[in-house]
């Protein structure tokens, strides 16, 4: 990771996750620490305060759409994927299948499930909500 990025260890009721940001927008959520130096204070970043506290929000049960800005990194192919994955509405839940037909590549339903897999923002763009068709 670049030195611009920051990292902020959240305690969930998952367990610890930690959270990399950029000056631009979060960059993921992981289960690892990452190699992003950590912040000492939520002050000196409005990203992870905020993404600290939406997420907060999420696991209360008080929160089903997330604000903040986002700066994920990848692929062309897996950005269009993982934009397609934030259409689907809390509680729902759709198939590779439909993801891939919607980012109008209805044979890349096997690419859509590595790109699923290799989503950096778990919970923030919901993964777990897409599902195998059968």
């Amino acid at each position: 990771m670049k030195k611009s990025h920051e990292q902020w260890k959240f305690d969930s009721s998952l367990g610890p996750l930690y959270l990399v940001a950029s000056k631009k927008g979060l960059q993921g959520i992981f289960w690892k620490k990452q190699k992003a130096p950590f912040l000492r204070s939520l002050d000196h970043s409005k990203i992870l305060d905020l993404a600290t506290k939406e997420l907060t929000e999420y696991f209360a049960g008080k929160k089903i759409k997330f604000t903040i800005p986002l700066d994920f990194q990848g692929t062309e192919f897996q950005k269009k994927v993982w934009n397609q994955l934030r259409k689907i509405p809390y509680g729902k839940t759709c198939s590779y299948k439909d993801i891939a037909q919607k980012i109008n590549n209805k044979k890349a339903f096997r690419a859509v499930g590595t790109a699923n897999g290799k989503n950096p923002l778990c919970i923030i763009i919901p993964c777990h909500r897409v599902i195998a068709s059968d």
